[in-house]
């Protein structure tokens, strides 16, 4: 009996073996790039995770780059993926977008967006030109010159004030509270000091699930996560039937202009919309908070940068006939060293570590395949972070951009992506982050108290935060 039960499990090793070795060894019509799968299910996630003590290249990339050269394949929660740190490669598949590859997100980012079907909020065609037309609409160039402007310094103006009065703030978070609060009140009318709901929780814990299995289990991380998402999916459908069912509620705001186009543009669905409000509110929460709390990290260990940052703003001030007027559209695209400022800190931030599309059909690259239906992660990190580009990579040294030339700079820095998926929301961001240092330089004495230590998991986190005390100028 026991040679019977011997037998059994030898068959059950080989089995599982030659499922662990077809895993590790993939076939396919080509040659795919070198690197490892790791195990069946779990892939290398854990090592994907595990955090980098610097803002350099996660050394999850940076160690496979030595190791196997600017391409090479890995597996995370189960996938296989091509990973490229090669800018041409990255230059090249972002302009065979449609074609070659689509927007693609880990498991985990895709359940908390509309990602299948032809309406998916990741479509390339009409419902991709249609979201970036309506976002550019109304976070465009032209709505900034014309509208947000002021607001957005008004905005910054009275939280400042506020953060002035109460002692230390962690900064994160307090930035992240009012940029969500800001935008969802452009999109769909959200009145923060009013609603029952703190939505800006919600996101704020949604952000801890991102890089995780995907495991929709009672008592997990995630599936907490997930009951969030469905309570704000509700509350923004039910934003959009009441706006439906009662004209005298509209606000020409951006969920008007979505229920005005649901006529011309059928995928304007009562449960599409709500994913397309939920994904620019995303998009705008994380972003634009983590790169104005890595501005104070710098600002806070380089005492020459604030100096010439004063100096410029002082000037745009004392221009004014009124020193008291409003911050105008030629003032700040006046801001010659605050955009090397902000050009400098958006270079070393790359908040996540990579943009992911999946491949639609085989094809090639210096050699190696593709293949269709697997997933492609391009570190754009790579380029901001080279130092045959940038010397001393990670160090925030803003003067460099002085030398760098118009086609060094297109060639080697993208952060707000490449191609068709460009974020419509570039300018909104750096019109932002400008009009903070303005503000902030003219009319505030900021000190860092205490924090400062950041991380990327592999998006970038900053520990137990940095906390800012704000004193107002006489």
């Amino acid at each position: 009996m026991w040679a019977v039960g011997l037998v059994a499990v030898t068959l059950v090793v080989i089995y599982f073996s030659h499922l662990i070795m077809k895993w590790k060894n993939p076939k396919i019509d080509g040659v795919l790039p070198p690197g490892s799968m790791g195990w069946p299910l779990i892939g290398e996630t854990l090592q994907f995770i595990a955090p980098g003590r610097s803002l350099d290249l996660h050394p999850f990339v940076k160690k496979r780059m030595q190791k196997y050269g600017p391409i090479f394949k890995t597996s995370l929660v189960g996938r296989p993926i091509i990973v490229s740190t090669d800018n041409e490669i990255n230059k090249y598949i972002f302009q065979h977008e449609g074609t070659l590859v689509e927007l693609w997100y880990l498991d985990s980012f895709a359940k908390f967006f509309a990602l299948e079907g032809e309406t998916r909020v990741n479509a390339i065609g009409r419902v991709h030109r249609y979201m970036r037309g309506i976002t550019l609409n109304h976070f465009g160039v032209e709505s900034l010159k014309e509208s947000l402007l002021p607001k957005i310094e008004d905005l910054l103006h009275t939280n400042l004030s506020k953060w002035a009065t109460q002692g230390p703030v962690d900064i994160k978070q307090v930035i992240s509270v009012m940029v969500f609060n800001f935008t969802a009140s452009k999109t769909f009318g959200y009145d923060a000091e009013n609603s029952k709901e703190k939505l800006s929780d919600n996101y704020t814990r949604m952000m801890n699930s991102f890089i995780s299995l995907p495991l929709n289990i009672p008592g997990t991380s995630f599936h907490r996560c997930m009951q969030d998402r469905e309570k704000m999916l509700k509350m923004l459908k039910d934003t959009l039937m009441e706006r439906l069912d009662d004209p005298s509620k509209r606000r020409g705001d951006f969920l008007d202009q979505a229920i005005d186009d649901m006529e011309t543009e059928k995928f304007l669905t009562v449960d599409f919309i709500p994913q397309l409000l939920f994904g620019i509110l995303f998009a705008s929460f994380e972003s634009i908070s983590t790169i104005l709390t890595l501005t104070f990290k710098f600002l806070s260990e380089n005492t020459r940068v604030v100096e010439e940052l004063a100096a410029e703003h002082d000037a745009i001030v004392r221009k004014r006939e009124n020193p008291n007027s409003r911050l105008t559209w030629e003032e700040y695209k006046s801001m010659t060293f605050t955009q090397m400022v902000v050009n400098e800190t958006l270079r070393i931030s790359n908040i996540p570590p990579g943009l992911f599309r999946k491949a639609l059909k085989d094809f090639q690259v210096k050699g190696y395949t593709v293949p269709a239906g697997w997933a492609v992660m391009l570190v754009t990190p790579a380029a901001q972070l080279n130092p045959e580009t940038f010397k001393d990579p990670v160090t925030f040294n803003p003067w460099r951009w002085k030398d760098l030339d118009q086609v060094t700079i297109s060639k080697n820095f993208m952060p707000f992506g490449g191609g068709t998926r460009q974020c419509a929301g570039a300018e909104y961001s750096k019109l932002v982050l400008s009009t903070f240092l303005h503000i902030l330089v003219t009319r505030f004495r900021f000190t860092k108290v205490k924090g400062g230590d950041v991380s990327r998991t592999p998006i970038i986190s900053f520990g137990d935060g940095i906390h800012i005390k704000f004193t107002a100028k006489n």
